[in-house]
């Protein structure tokens, strides 16, 4: 990693573009949407509703790291950090096959898939806009 690399772009206090916020909040919910399940299932294997409570210990904590590196990635932009785009739109990225599963579930779910297809969408867009390329690959002074 390269000082030029982790160095904050914009500094703190400056003007970030709106893009750029809106998609690292979006990848914020998304990753504090995937720790909530993930503790939800282990609570859920504790409390006797699993028949399998070591798998669902496991697999409920593999779901919370996996919603902490999406939080990490949304910090890191909002710092200016330009690491955290790649996990931030791969995170953005993999709800658009969740949403179509979804989808194909039917009923509630199908509204829940529509939502989360529209979030992983603008986050996409967001954190690919133009503004938002700017403000993290912009060449730094000093």
């Amino acid at each position: 990693m390269t000082a030029e690399s982790s160095a904050p772009v914009p500094a703190p206090g400056a003007d970030r573009p709106t893009a750029l916020t809106v998609g690292a909040a979006i990848t914020a919910v998304e990753g504090a949407a995937l720790a909530v399940v993930g503790v939800w299932d282990m609570v859920a294997a504790l409390s006797g509703q699993s028949k399998q409570l070591a798998l669902n210990e496991f697999g409920g904590l593999v779901i919370v790291l996996l919603g902490v590196l999406p939080l990490f990635a949304a910090r890191a932009l909002l710092q200016g950090r330009r690491w955290g785009r790649s996990p931030a739109v791969l995170t953005n990225s993999i709800c658009l096959p969740v949403a179509y599963y979804m989808w194909q579930s039917g009923g509630a779910m199908a509204a829940v898939g529509v939502g989360v297809g529209l979030l992983g969408l603008v986050g996409i867009g967001a954190l690919l806009s133009p503004k938002s390329t700017a403000a993290l690959y912009a060449p730094h002074e000093g």
